[in-house]
């Protein structure tokens, strides 16, 4: 752990960043050292894409950021198959080496209540795999009509060599001989209302029931390996900025045969040069020529799909609001669809020429208006 570099350092944030901070961060990075965007350096790349991976993984997760900003890479270890399981939940607290932590609140019950309330907990298996987290960006079209991306991952996978037991090749995780393989051992307390029969789990197993004599060579021990991985994911038609995609069981491997963590993918969507979007509803404007405006008269519109033509009635005033009906975002849950709503105004040309000018100063009289040197519009 000592060559790891410092979270906040990776992501080039203070100890005190915001979630948007961290995000904004780590967005940046991503991009910046992806390996298809780094073709002629992709080994130097991939191991920093890997590590800005693991920053955000831990710094975005509130309960793994308090964990690591008290005991720093340790924690971070164990979040990540190294003794939790990803809820912060210790599965032996493997990342704490020197602090006793088997300890029973069933004792201190049974201390003075004489066992009545003896609360330890029975081994539920192997820890879950952590949760892996990413971010990708995509464009307004992508985000309105779906799409499918191919995106890297950095997550623990079960180690090939000793096919996820941690043992080395040939040998099998024994029963341990002190607990016989129920990661709990008996023992007897003398209090002052006497003798009291409790239990806690077994210090040589660590809970699990099983030790590893000869620890695997490729993952020492720990029955998973880290590993980078190509997926495609399926991005929803109607996803929004910010949002997130959870892909159950393409997490981490949980160690020593532990279920798969979760992958969660959180969607940047990019500005669009003429749309805007507000929940379902998208919005633009469009310049409209002042002599349609007046006259009357057919415009374009730019939509999602395409040029559609619209009718101006004469006398149509700047700042009108026009509404396409269902020419929005579908619902990304299929509650129908959103409308587009576009805004005209009025386009006033420049750089007239003379006989332009006289003709329009002309229409101004015959409309009553006066101080003609002020413009058209005064």
């Amino acid at each position: 752990m000592a060559n790891k570099r410092d979270y906040y350092e990776v992501l080039g944030v203070g100890k005190t960043a915001t979630d948007d901070e961290i995000k904004k961060a780590y967005r940046k990075l991503a991009k910046q050292y992806h390996p298809d965007a780094n073709p002629n350096n992709k080994e130097e790349a991939e191991r920093k894409f890997k590590e800005v991976n693991e920053a955000y993984e831990t710094l975005s997760d509130k309960q793994k950021r308090n964990m690591y900003d008290q005991f720093g890479h340790d924690a971070a270890n164990g979040f990540n198959g190294g003794g939790f399981n990803g809820y912060g939940n210790a599965g032996g607290f493997g990342g704490f080496s020197g602090v006793d932590m088997d300890f029973d609140m069933g004792d201190i019950f049974s201390s003075f209540f004489g066992g009545g309330f003896n609360t330890s907990a029975r081994r539920s298996g192997p820890p879950r795999g952590a949760d892996v987290k990413v971010a990708i960006e995509i464009t307004f079209e992508e985000a309105a009509f779906g799409t499918k991306k191919e995106i890297v991952i950095s997550r623990e996978e079960a180690c090939s060599s000793c096919e996820g037991t941690g043992a080395q090749k040939g040998t099998q995780p024994i029963t341990c001989p002190t607990c016989g393989g129920t990661g709990q051992v008996k023992f007897t307390q003398n209090t002052i209302l006497g003798q009291i029969m409790s239990t806690r789990t077994c210090n040589r197993c660590g809970g699990e029931g099983k030790i590893i004599e000869k620890p695997c060579p490729e993952c020492k021990g720990r029955s998973t390996i880290r590993k980078q991985r190509k997926i495609t994911v399926s991005i929803p038609q109607g996803i929004d900025n910010n949002q997130t995609i959870t892909i159950r069981g393409e997490g981490s491997k949980g160690p020593k045969g532990g279920a798969k963590g979760d992958l969660y993918i959180t969607v940047f969507v990019k500005p669009h040069s003429i749309f805007k979007r507000k929940g379902d509803n998208i919005y633009s404007d469009v310049k409209v020529p002042f002599t349609i405006m007046a006259l009357g008269g057919e415009i374009d519109i730019q939509t999602l799909t395409g040029i559609v033509k619209h009718k101006i009635t004469e006398g149509t005033q700047t700042d009108t609001v026009v509404t396409l009906k269902n020419q929005g975002i579908k619902n990304i849950h299929g509650r129908g669809q959103g409308e587009h709503f576009v805004t005209l105004i009025v386009d006033v040309p420049n750089n007239l020429t003379s006989k332009q000018k006289d003709l329009l100063r002309e229409f101004n009289e015959t409309i009553g208006v006066k101080n003609k040197k002020k413009g058209l519009f005064n």
